[in-house]
């Protein structure tokens, strides 16, 4: 990580101690070398500050998701989920996987468009948030295979704040 981004947020990163809470990262790559790409990205944040553990899914292939439905003529997507064990604030973690996809060559011309990486905050602890900066849970977890699948993978007894078990949601969206 940068060390000049990482001291820039040290005022905001343990101002008060916080306990550990564990963060869900999902994380997508539909252009370039993906597996390297998800594989690097999940270094990428098991050594960002006040990270204790990461655990992290086996990728799975997806078609990409456009803004009119699934679009299979677009390269397919790469996708994994990271349960992150951290004391870094919510909104510092968001600003730390944004900084990772930049670095990995991300850039943000289009809604849903193709990507080198995605890294999306899917929920932390059981907080909830409606502010727009910082949606928490993310607002489309539960209508995500490609986010419910993996998580399932490192977390069987998985809860999504809001919605419930994770693998009953992901029932839900198979038998829709």
């Amino acid at each position: 990580m940068n060390r000049r981004l990482a001291q820039g947020f040290q005022g905001d990163v343990d101002p008060q101690g916080r306990p550990p809470v564990e963060a869900v990262v999902a994380l997508g790559a539909n252009l370039g070398d993906r597996a390297r790409t998800l594989a690097e990205a999940i270094a990428a944040l098991g050594h960002l500050p006040l990270v204790d553990g990461v655990r992290a899914s086996e990728p799975i292939e997806s078609v990409a998701l456009k803004p009119d439905g699934p679009d299979a003529a677009a390269p397919a997507y790469l996708n994994a989920v990271a349960l992150l064990t951290t004391r870094l604030a919510p909104s510092v973690l968001l600003g730390f996987l944004h900084a990772i996809e930049e670095r990995h060559g991300r850039e943000r011309r289009e809604r849903w468009g193709d990507r080198t990486l995605d890294l999306d905050l899917i929920a932390y602890g059981d907080v909830v948030s409606d502010d727009p900066a910082l949606l928490l849970p993310h607002p489309r977890a539960a209508e995500r295979d490609f986010v419910l699948r993996p998580w399932l993978q490192v977390d069987p007894e998985a809860t999504l704040p809001g919605t419930g078990r994770v693998d009953a949601a992901l029932a839900r969206l198979r038998d829709a």
